[in-house]
């Protein structure tokens, strides 16, 4: 096993990263920039190293400091949690060519699937069903408006080298169609420095499904089943649940089946995450993250796998510790993303933290790298804590989500905790009817 892993990220992740390698008996580096001298993962790492100024640019996808860091400290291995380097093939290559070993899928698949006009190709081709669209990248508007004809308006233009909601364009009727493209290849370029965009059928009220997998390099593979990521809003995920509420027992062993199938047929490594799109009891692949997720805590919580220390096995070469059917998925888990954000505007609220306590207690869990005088610096995204809620049945999981949001203290700035006590209270919510334009109906979008 390794003796030094450094992390190559920041926050709550890092913390979390740290948190699993302690436990295993590994010694930890902890990368920052200055903005981030007094962050929790900081003082808690066994050594540190500092990268760069504030911006991201300069520090945390700064990838000869990173490297010299790994060097400087003799780390064996590197991981780089989401966000960031996470999803570089280019970067995990120079870690491997470096002789550290990347905590993640070899560079190869990082790349089949971070273009996802390549990805739904390798997905269809394994036989996983995905949404009508183009095939390549769509460059020429003739062609575009023909294909657009031929799905059925309306259509998505989404952008074939990122996600988010950037370059992402919803197309109504023939005339928005150059436009829109226009507009997509645009933000699309600025970006992700790739402006090929293609189109696909937008699905009026889908839900989002993901599927949770981990394979090793013996050809293991499992799935530790899926989250409903359906409450987004401006395409970003601020609440997910386990299992679904909108699957049953059958329609989950289905895509679990498919998404290991298609994987393994792959030759993946590492953990990863199937993006679905589910519409009138169909699911159609969107992407494939190559990466740990914000939300795999609800994964964990369901199942009592510590994916995170899963990820640092395969990456030893080991197999993994369980096959499928040792894994037993138990109750109901929810995971509130909690931003330093003005609940109702969605403006960002860094500053110092006066005050901080976590609701506690039994299948409560808080994800944060949070303590009372920290100053949430203003260059970094705006996530500050995650709040998992485990409960033997959904009903319970909600009431116990209510009583834990009630007890969450994080003073001195605006949080989302309002939000999500008024989500949770929400009938739809409650009764697990809603999709993926639900939350934008109900708080509105774009700020």
């Amino acid at each position: 096993m390794f003796d030094k892993v450094l992390i190559a990220n920041r926050g709550e992740i890092a913390l979390r990263i740290h948190r699993a390698c302690r436990e295993m008996g590994i010694h930890t580096v902890a990368v920052h920039s200055t903005a981030d001298a007094d962050a929790m993962h900081v003082r808690l790492a066994d050594e540190s190293v500092c990268i760069g100024p504030p911006p991201a640019s300069e520090s945390y996808l700064n990838i000869p400091g990173i490297i010299s860091a790994a060097t400087i400290t003799g780390a064996d291995a590197i991981h780089p949690g989401y966000g960031f380097l996470s999803e570089n093939a280019a970067f995990a290559a120079i870690v491997e060519e470096h002789g550290f070993v990347f905590i993640g899928p070899e560079p190869r698949h990082i790349e089949a699937m971070g273009d996802k006009v390549a990805a739904k190709a390798s997905m269809q081709a394994a036989g996983v069903p995905v949404v009508p669209g183009s095939e390549d990248a769509v460059r020429d508007n003739d062609a575009a408006a023909k294909l657009a004809d031929e799905i059925g308006f309306p259509v998505l233009i989404k952008a074939s080298g990122g996600g988010g909601g950037r370059g992402m364009k919803v197309v109504s009727a023939p005339e928005e169609l150059a436009g829109s493209i226009a507009t997509a290849r645009r933000e699309a370029l600025a970006n992700f420095g790739n402006d090929a965009v293609y189109i696909e059928k937008y699905l009026a009220k889908p839900r989002h499904i993901e599927v949770q997998i981990i394979a090793d390099s013996h050809g293991h593979v499992v799935h530790i089943g899926e989250r409903d990521c359906s409450l987004q809003r401006t395409h970003q995920k601020v609440l997910e649940e386990a299992p679904s509420p909108a699957l049953n027992a059958e329609q989950r062993a289905e895509i679990g089946k498919a998404a290991c199938d298609a994987v393994r047929k792959l030759g993946y490594r590492g953990a990863g995450t199937l993006e679905f799109l589910y519409e009138d009891g169909k699911f159609f692949f969107i992407e494939m993250n190559t990466r740990i997720q914000v939300e795999h805590p609800v994964s964990e919580m369901i199942s009592g796998i510590d994916i995170v220390r899963e990820q640092i096995r395969v990456a030893d070469g080991r197999p993994l510790s369980f096959a499928q059917p040792d894994i037993a998925l138990s109750g109901h888990a929810i995971e509130c993303r909690v931003n330093a954000e003005h609940p109702e505007t969605f403006a960002p609220s860094p500053g110092r933290v006066t005050d901080y306590h976590p609701p506690g207690g039994l299948g409560v869990r808080v994800d944060s790298a949070l303590y009372a005088g920290y100053e949430i610096p203003p260059y970094y995204d705006s996530l500050v804590a995650k709040l998992i809620v485990h409960g033997s049945s959904r009903n319970e999981c909600l009431m116990r989500l209510r009583r834990a949001l009630e007890e969450f203290v994080i003073g001195g700035i605006d949080t989302t905790i309002p939000l999500h006590q008024r989500l949770v209270a929400d009938a739809d919510f409650i009764n697990g009817s809603y999709d993926i334009h639900w939350l934008e109906n109900l708080v509105g979008g774009e700020p």
